[in-house]
């Protein structure tokens, strides 16, 4: 296959993307080797059909009249990359802290917990860390509910207020008590009875 064919190809992919998609080397190994899509993607970011978040990864551009191009969040670029490995991702930190209203404060270096390879991912000015961690972490199926645990650790017990307790709650509202009990059961004690004692409190 001629490398000006895998070009065609490439671009006719991208071209029926949704403008916004976050691609990678591997969305487009049908058409060659990871060598050559990299070549193929590397003359594109010249024709300014894609822009360059970081090694390997790449941005189909969505413009706005006034905004211009706009970014993916990190969050956006941390799951994409996520499903890119098959793996699994917690907010942690100041991120899930954010998440949840607890803070306005955008981090520039997030942290995620995964069952995927560590690693730390540059993007501007941002930084990604993958951290691995124990399946047990990893074990509630909760998105929301894994957010609150990440920022409970993150506030420290003795730092929990009542504006903190009642945004929490809020969100604890959106689901059943029952899988609430069932899935804080791996949280560190003080956090399950801090999770236990808001559901309990209606």
């Amino acid at each position: 296959m001629k490398p000006q064919s895998i070009h065609n190809q490439i671009e006719e992919k991208i071209k029926s993307l949704k403008k916004g998609s976050i691609l990678f080397i591997a969305d487009f190994i049908e058409f060659g080797t990871a060598e050559n899509v990299k070549k193929v993607l590397l003359r594109l970011e010249k024709k300014e059909v894609l822009i360059r978040l970081a090694h390997g990864i790449y941005l189909y551009p969505k413009k706005d009249k006034i905004l211009g191009t706009l970014f993916p969040s990190t969050e956006e670029i941390a799951v994409a990359i996520a499903k890119r490995d098959k793996a699994r991702i917690i907010s942690t930190g100041v991120q899930a802290l954010q998440q949840l209203g607890l803070s306005t404060q955008v981090p520039m270096n997030v942290v995620y917990l995964t069952d995927g390879a560590p690693r730390k991912i540059k993007v501007g000015k941002r930084t990604i860390t993958f951290k691995k961690t124990t399946p047990k972490n990893l074990t509630i199926k909760d998105k929301k509910l894994n957010i609150i645990i990440q920022a409970l650790k993150e506030l420290g017990k003795e730092n929990v207020d009542e504006i903190a307790k009642q945004k929490i709650k809020k969100v604890l509202q959106q689901m059943t008590i029952e899988s609430l009990k069932e899935d804080s059961v791996t949280a560190p004690t003080w956090i399950r009875n801090t999770i236990l004692e808001l559901i309990n409190n209606d």
